[in-house]
């Protein structure tokens, strides 16, 4: 059941930002960015939104700067797991 198109988990955007800053996304292939994207997103919690300007009004950038870094933690887990697989 899918209650709104508008609810997402802020963390997707997020992840897909940083992917695009590491160049992740020219580096892999498409599946290899998938079986990514679910790792990275299982290890952090969901923070469920409707509108991202919330998010980047009312949110410190002490818990932003703390985001960024679990992304980076994770992404660099992540990678290890499925470069250790392929």
């Amino acid at each position: 059941m899918k209650v709104s198109d508008d609810i997402y988990n802020y963390y997707e955007k997020l992840v897909l930002d940083q992917f695009a800053r590491n160049k992740t996304l020219a580096l892999y292939n498409a599946d290899f960015i998938d079986d990514l994207f679910c790792i990275v997103l299982n290890q952090l919690p969901s923070r469920y939104i409707r509108h991202e300007v919330d998010m980047s009004f009312y949110m410190p950038s002490a818990e932003r700067a703390k985001m960024a870094k679990e992304i980076t933690i994770a992404i660099d887990k992540g990678l290890k797991v499925l470069i250790k697989e392929h």
